[in-house]
């Protein structure tokens, strides 16, 4: 064997060898240098730029604008999509400064159907319930189940005050709010706002109906009696049975 191929062998295994040792010795190295590498890779991306990034919040100071306020005033002349209130009772109430006691316009042409407001009045129920019951309780007479926990105590919509309230100024308390009671305009919508004060009318009468105020037909119902038996015939209640025999 020459020289020359001995040698390279010896270098050879002689190599190998040392790296063998060298990982067995070190196998902790690796992982060791893989953490410390990942974690200077997620400091070095750690920065501030997207969080004091130059954009302006809402009621804080700005420097751009001369006057130094972040929130600007739009443009003369301008409306926001969906918010031309055209008809100005329809979001309002009120006739100039005088508050209105009808539904207004656009309603009406909806409930023209005796079935349209009912169905119309039903949904004023159920806005009814979900907002104003925690206060005004499901009669209306101002005990509902947080008053009763200490809230303050609103009138009762049975008191003669508000019975002779036009139908605007429910809408107006929902709209605005009134001494304790906040103001609901967010919460409910213009239009469930006037179907909800509908209802409230609906509860005043029901809870302060008179003997007038039903039909025949319903009056003689209330009685026990029948709407047949209002139509039989006077001397047939006197009849005797046919032979003469009395029962």
């Amino acid at each position: 064997m020459r020289p020359g191929v001995f040698w390279k062998a010896f270098i050879l295994c002689r190599s190998r060898r040392c790296r063998i040792k060298f990982l067995a010795q070190n196998r902790f190295a690796l992982p060791v240098l893989g953490a410390l590498f990942v974690l200077g890779f997620g400091l070095s991306g750690c920065r501030q730029d997207m969080h004091n990034q130059p954009k302006f919040i809402p009621l804080r100071s700005n420097t751009f604008f001369p006057d130094q306020r972040s929130a600007r005033d739009p443009v003369p002349g301008t409306v926001a999509r969906d918010q031309l209130d055209e008809d100005t009772y329809l979001f309002t109430g009120k006739h100039g400064n005088v508050l209105g006691n009808e539904l207004p316009d656009e309603i009406k042409k909806e409930v023209s159907k005796e079935e349209d407001m009912h169905r119309f009045l039903l949904h004023g129920q159920e806005r009814y319930t979900i907002y104003c019951t925690p206060c005004h309780a499901r009669v209306g007479d101002g005990r509902g189940m947080i008053v009763q926990r200490g809230y303050k105590q609103p009138p009762s919509f049975h008191e003669q005050r508000l019975r002779n309230a036009p139908l605007g100024h429910f809408f107006d308390v929902m709209s605005n709010g009134f001494g304790a009671m906040p103001d609901y305009a967010a919460q409910i919508k213009p239009e469930d706002r006037w179907a909800i004060a509908a209802y409230i009318r609906a509860l005043q009468r029901s809870q302060n109906a008179k003997q007038d105020d039903l039909s025949s037909q319903e009056r003689n119902t209330s009685n026990g009696s029948s709407p047949e038996a209002s139509k039989v015939p006077a001397d047939s209640k006197t009849r005797e049975p046919e032979g003469g025999a009395k029962p």
